[in-house]
């Protein structure tokens, strides 16, 4: 699946603060990003910018199906454990090999953050939804359950969206308009206000914000 805008894959460390020349403590979110690196171009319709196709984090050849193997052997790029496609438009030309890194971001920016949240396993709807329970005395014997959720005879049926136990988490999500703090380039981290999602050692995509307002 392709990412609309510009970006780069990275790694997320944990969390830190920083002062600022203002003397605010600001709580942050530590991103890695290394070894981004093109591995294919391809122009979109006139007008539509490039199809930018990025590797990430190198793994042995073991590792990945022959067709992908291949794929990037026709490229000349060593095999990636991550692949991703950024649409974006752009007049600037790519070429297979090409080193992705922070210095394609600006401090101060906004960026959006695209992750996969934490698995939490099947849960029911006290924890999934918030519900309040049923009651705790009384002879009650479902505590923590949804209770009914059908209708009468009309419209007998249960409504669309009706909170019921299930898989909880483990779920793609995209956090906009971040302000991008600091950035350290000798050592490829990004210090994102706020938090992202995923748990530590996930692999997140960082862009450049596509609904920023600018002033």
């Amino acid at each position: 699946m392709s990412v609309k805008g510009f970006g780069i894959m990275a790694r997320k460390v944990g969390m830190t603060q920083l002062f600022d020349e203002k003397g605010t403590l600001h709580p942050l979110t530590v991103l890695v990003a290394e070894s981004n690196v093109v591995v294919q171009c391809k122009k979109e319709a006139e007008g539509k910018g490039v199809r930018l196709q990025i590797g990430y984090e190198e793994v042995k050849e073991s590792k990945l199906s022959k067709p992908l193997l291949g794929h990037y052997k026709k490229n000349g790029i060593s095999p990636r454990r991550h692949l991703k496609e950024f649409v974006f438009n752009t007049d600037q030309s790519w070429t297979s090999g090409q080193s992705l890194d922070v210095g394609h971001f600006k401090e101060g920016e906004k960026v959006d953050v695209i992750g996969i949240t934490k698995g939490k396993g099947f849960q029911g709807v006290i924890k999934k939804h918030g519900f309040g329970g049923q009651p705790a005395s009384h002879g009650s014997k479902t505590h923590r359950r949804n209770g009914a959720i059908g209708e009468r005879s009309f419209p007998g049926r249960v409504f669309k969206n009706q909170g019921m136990p299930g898989h909880m988490g483990r779920k793609k999500v995209t956090i906009q308009n971040l302000d991008l703090f600091k950035i350290i380039p000798e050592d490829n981290v990004l210090l994102v206000r706020g938090s992202v999602p995923g748990a530590k050692g996930d692999m997140v995509v960082v862009r450049k914000a596509i609904k920023a307002t600018t002033v």
